[in-house]
C-alpha cells in the first residue's frame, strides 16, 4: 500500500492523503462504514457506492469467522467478490468482539479461547489463525492481534495486556510474512496501538510499533466510555509519535465531533456503527445539528430530511414522511436513515480534506462543531 500526504493544515495536526490498495485509491481524511458480517446493516452495497459515496468498509473477522464461515468466504474467491463489493477493504481482527464476551473468554499467552456467542461452541484465536483467517477472507488492510481494555481498568492490568500485544504483533508479523492472500492480490497489515488512558503506557506502545515500520498503524482500546477529553489526550500523545508519513486509523471512532477533534490531532481513517445504529433509532445527523424523526413535530414538516443536502435522500424524502416511517415502524426507515446518516459522515470527511488542502481547516471545525452539538 502506498500513501502520499497532499496538503496539511497551517493551525492543526490535520492532513489530506490519498492512500492506494490493490482495490483502488482512498482520499483521507475517510469513514469506513462497518459491514460487521458482511452487511452494512439495511443498506445494499450498491447504495453504499452511489447514494453514501463510500469507499472503503469494515468487515469483522470473528463474524465473519463465525458465519458464513472461512471455507465458505475463501470458496467465494473472498469477501468482496462475497458481498458485491469491489472497493478497498478492512478487516478488524476480532481483538474487540473477544474482548467483549467477558465470562465467555479465556486469555492466554498463546492466544484466546472463547466460545460462539451464536451456539456455545469452543474456538481458539491466536495471532498466527487470525493472520490465517484474514489472509483467506481478502481484505486489503489487516489487522494485528491485540488485546482490547476496558475503562476504567488499572494500570498493572492495562500494561499487562499491551505486552501481550506487542507479544502477540512479533507472531502477527511472523505470519504474515511468511502466507500470502489466497485471492493473488498484495494486503497491508496494520499493528495496534494499546495503553488504556495511561500516557507512559501510550507512548511506550506508540514507539513500539512505529519501530515495526509497517505501512499503516492503529490506534485501540479508545472510545470504550472514557471521556472524550482523555480519547483526545491520548490520541495527540500517539500521534506525536507514530511515523507522519503512513496513515493513523483511529478505531471504532466515533460520532461527527469526534471526528473533526481528530482529524486535528492528526488522524486519517475512522470507522463506528454510530451512523447506522443511530438511524435506525431515528437519530439523524444533519449540517445544522442533530434530529430526532421519531418526534411528532416533523409529521407535518414537508421539507427535505437535511435542507443543505449530502445525499438522495435529502432531496427525494421529506421530514413528515420519514417520521411517517418510523412511527408505522416500516423496514424503510431505517434504510433511508442509515443512507443518509452515512452520506453525512461521508460529506463531513471529505469536507473537512477540501478546508484542509484550502488552508481554512481549523476555523471550519471549530464552526461546525457547535453546529453539530444542537438539538433540531
Amino acid at each position: 500500500m502506498q500513501f502520499t500526504i497532499e496538503g496539511k493544515d497551517q493551525n492543526s495536526a490535520a492532513r489530506a492523503g490519498t492512500m492506494l490498495t490493490a482495490h483502488g485509491e482512498v482520499e483521507t481524511p475517510v469513514f469506513m462504514p462497518v459491514g460487521t458480517v458482511g452487511s452494512v446493516k439495511a443498506v445494499h452495497a450498491k447504495d453504499l457506492s452511489l447514494d453514501s459515496r463510500a469507499r472503503i468498509i469494515l468487515g469483522n473477522t470473528y463474524h465473519l469467522y463465525l458465519r458464513p464461515g472461512i471455507n465458505i468466504l475463501e470458496n467465494a474467491g473472498g469477501l468482496h467478490r462475497f458481498v458485491h463489493w469491489d472497493g478497498p477493504m478492512l478487516t478488524d481482527s476480532g481483538g474487540y468482539q473477544v474482548y467483549s464476551l467477558t465470562g465467555i473468554r479465556k486469555l492466554t499467552g498463546e492466544g484466546v479461547t472463547f466460545r460462539s456467542h451464536i451456539d456455545g461452541s469452543q474456538h481458539m484465536f491466536t495471532p498466527e489463525s487470525v493472520m490465517d483467517i484474514q489472509r483467506k477472507i481478502g481484505a486489503d488492510i489487516i489487522m494485528a492481534f491485540d488485546e482490547c481494555t476496558p475503562y476504567p481498568c488499572e494500570y498493572d492490568y492495562a500494561r499487562r495486556s499491551m505486552e501481550i500485544t506487542h507479544r502477540w504483533l512479533d507472531r502477527c508479523i511472523g505470519r504474515f510474512h511468511q502466507t500470502s492472500c489466497p485471492h493473488g492480490y498484495p494486503q497491508t497489515l496494520f499493528p495496534i496501538v494499546q495503553g488504556s488512558v495511561y500516557r507512559d503506557l501510550r507512548i511506550r506502545s506508540a514507539e513500539y510499533i512505529a519501530s515495526m515500520n509497517l505501512d499503516g498503524n492503529a490506534i485501540g482500546g479508545l472510545s470504550v466510555g472514557e471521556p472524550h477529553e482523555l480519547m483526545y489526550e491520548m490520541t495527540e500523545v500517539v500521534c506525536n509519535i507514530l511515523p507522519s508519513g503512513k496513515p493513523r486509523y483511529l478505531m471504532g471512532v466515533g460520532t461527527p465531533v469526534n471526528i473533526l477533534e481528530s482529524i486535528a490531532l492528526g488522524i486519517d481513517m475512522f470507522d463506528c456503527v454510530i451512523p447506522t445504529r443511530n438511524g435506525r433509532n431515528g437519530m439523524l445527523f444533519t449540517r445544522k445539528g442533530i434530529m430526532n424523526m421519531k418526534n411528532e413535530k416533523w409529521k407535518d414538516d414537508f421539507s427535505p430530511v437535511d435542507e443543505e443536502g449530502t445525499s438522495f435522500v435529502d432531496s427525494y424524502y421529506s421530514r413528515a414522511y420519514l417520521r411517517h416511517l418510523f412511527a408505522a415502524n416500516e423496514h424503510l426507515a431505517a434504510t433511508i436513515a442509515s443512507l443518509h446518516n452515512l452520506a453525512f459522515y461521508t460529506w463531513l470527511v471529505r469536507e473537512a480534506r477540501v478546508r484542509i488542502m484550502k488552508g481554512s481547516f481549523r476555523p471550519w471545525k471549530d464552526m461546525m462543531i457547535k453546529k453539530l452539538n444542537t438539538r433540531l
